[in-house]
């Protein structure tokens, strides 16, 4: 069934922005840019409404999200500009669970963009490394190999950091209270 009626296309777009806006965030680290990577998205989505189907919604999104997220972030290491002396990081509360997210977003942002699409999409999104690899346009040993990467770059983070890092999705799934 085509969805050409733009109704359809505001109420999905308000059942699943939020969704989009997390994932975006923990692909890119930072709330407002995670906002722009989630309008962007959406354009994409509305422009391809007419061709989708009702089955390929939520799959289509969560992959406008990803590329959105990875084009900025190609785009993004070309524009920064170097500075003599970075500023202080001043973190909002220092309990456990801030430095445990900070040490974790930290991390992730270390990573390369398919790496960081790759961890995300499997242990936030609970994707299939199938579902993955359909996402990024990729094959599903790109998806295992990536992943092993990431995860082995996040181990190594958190080695550094004195923790031990423990795969979980249910606390994956803690970040949706951000």
């Amino acid at each position: 069934m085509s969805r050409r009626n733009r109704a359809d296309f505001l109420e999905f777009a308000a059942a699943y922005r939020d969704q989009m806006r997390r994932t975006a965030y923990l692909l890119c680290g930072d709330p407002h840019r995670a906002a722009d990577i989630t309008q962007e998205a959406l354009i994409r989505l509305y422009v391809a409404w007419p061709r989708l189907d009702d089955h390929g919604l939520r799959s289509y999104a969560r992959r406008a999200v990803t590329s959105v997220a990875i084009d900025w972030s190609r785009k993004r290491s070309s524009h920064e500009a170097p500075v003599e002396t970075t500023p202080d990081s001043v973190r909002p509360d220092p309990t456990e669970q801030v430095a445990e997210r900070m040490v974790m977003l930290d991390a992730l942002a270390k990573l390369a963009p398919r790496q960081r699409a790759c961890v995300v999409l499997r242990y936030y999104e609970d994707l299939s490394v199938e579902e993955i690899a359909q996402t990024l346009g990729c094959s599903t040993g790109t998806v295992k190999s990536q992943t092993a990467r990431g995860l082995a770059a996040l181990r190594e983070a958190y080695g550094d950091a004195g923790d031990e890092l423990v795969i979980s999705t249910d606390s994956a799934k803690e970040v949706s209270s951000w």
